[in-house]
C-alpha cells in the first residue's frame, strides 16, 4: 500500500517542485484558502499557542499573526517540494547567506562546529543553501519516515546538492566517525522531547521542555555552537544568518547551553512570530512535579 501512495504522489509532487516560484506561490495562495479558510487546520491549536505565547496581545493581534503564519506555513510546505529541483543559482537568487566569515573563522582553524537553530523560516531551503558554501561539511539530523519509498525520496530531497544526514538514534555515532572530517552538524533544537530527562525552561511565558542532547554532544566534542536563523523579509527571499552563540561549550553546563540557545530562539520568535511553526503541539506535556519522579 506504501508503494501505492508513493508512485500515484510522485508525479504530483515533481510537477509542483518544477514550478517557478511565482506560480508556486500562486499555487501556495490556493491551497491556503482551502487549509486555513475551508477546512481550519489546527487552527484551534495555533490561537492557543499564540495566545498563551503572547498573552499582552489582543485577539485582534493574534489573528493577524495567524493570517501571516498559514500563508508562511503553506509556502514552507510548497518550498520545501521545490529542494528536490531547485538549481544552486536559483538558492543563490532566493536565499542569502550572511556572516559566512562565522564559518571561515573555525575551518581556517580545521574545527568542525554544531549548528542550533528552530523551526523557524525555511529550514530546508537554508539548508540546501549551505550547501553551496564551501567549508563546512552539513550534516542535518533526521527523523527515518516509517515509509520506505518517501523515506528514500526525503534522503534524497536533503542530499542531492551534496549535504549529508545523520538518522536521530545515530547522532554521538556518526559525530565520533566522523571527527576526521571538518563538518557542520545541524540541530533543530526545538522539537518536543519525553518530559522526564528533559530540561525545563520558561519558553514563551510556559513550562517547556527541552532536548538536552545537543548540550550533552556540544560539551563532549567541544565543537564550538552557532547559532542560525532563517529570516524572511519578503516572499520568496531567505536571509540565513550566523553567530557564535557558544565559543567553548565544555566550560559551560548542559543547562547553560541549552538555556542560551532557548532565549536567542526566542527572541527571534517574538520579533517575526509568523515565521515560527505554530501548528506543532510543542506544550503538550506538562512538567513533572516530584511525586512524578521515579
Amino acid at each position: 500500500m506504501g508503494a501505492i501512495v508513493y508512485y500515484l504522489c510522485l508525479p504530483l509532487i515533481y510537477a509542483v517542485s518544477l514550478l517557478p516560484f511565482w506560480a508556486l506561490y500562486g499555487l501556495s495562495d490556493i491551497l491556503c484558502f482551502f487549509i486555513y479558510r475551508v477546512f481550519g487546520y489546527r487552527t484551534a491549536v495555533v490561537r492557543t499557542n499564540l495566545k498563551n505565547s503572547f498573552p499582552e496581545k489582543s485577539d485582534a493581534e493574534i489573528k493577524v499573526i495567524m493570517n501571516k503564519f498559514y500563508t508562511y506555513f503553506c509556502d514552507l510546505t510548497l518550498e520545501t517540494l521545490k529542494t528536490l529541483t531547485i538549481s544552486p543559482a536559483s538558492l543563490l537568487k532566493h536565499v542569502k547567506m550572511e556572516n559566512e566569515e562565522v564559518f571561515r573563522k573555525y575551518y581556517d582553524q580545521q574545527k568542525s562546529v554544531i549548528i542550533v537553530m528552530g523551526h523557524f523560516g525555511n529550514w530546508e531551503l537554508a539548508g540546501a543553501r549551505f550547501s553551496s558554501e564551501t567549508l563546512h561539511t552539513l550534516i542535518v539530523i533526521y527523523h527515518p519516515l516509517t515509509n520506505k519509498y518517501f523515506d528514500k525520496l526525503v534522503y534524497h530531497m536533503r542530499t542531492r546538492l551534496g549535504n549529508k544526514l545523520y538518522a536521530m538514534n545515530d547522532v554521538l555515532r556518526g559525530m565520533l566517525r566522523d571527527r576526521d572530517k571538518i563538518t557542520a552538524t545541524a540541530f533543530i533544537a526545538d522539537q518536543t522531547p519525553q518530559p522526564k530527562g528533559a530540561y525545563w525552561t520558561t519558553f514563551l511565558h510556559q513550562d517547556t521542555p527541552v532536548f538536552n542532547g545537543t548540550a550533552k554532544i556540544a560539551r563532549k566534542l567541544n565543537y564550538p555552537v552557532i547559532y542560525t536563523s532563517v529570516w524572511r523579509p519578503r516572499r520568496g527571499l531567505y536571509v540565513v544568518k550566523n553567530e557564535v552563540l557558544i565559543e567553548n561549550p565544555a566550560s559551560l553546563t548542559e543547562e547553560e547551553i541549552s538555556e542560551a540557545h532557548t532565549r536567542r530562539l526566542e527572541q527571534d520568535i517574538i520579533k517575526q512570530p509568523e515565521l515560527w511553526l505554530w501548528t506543532h503541539r510543542r506544550w503538550k506535556h506538562k512538567k513533572p512535579t516530584t511525586d512524578d519522579r521515579p
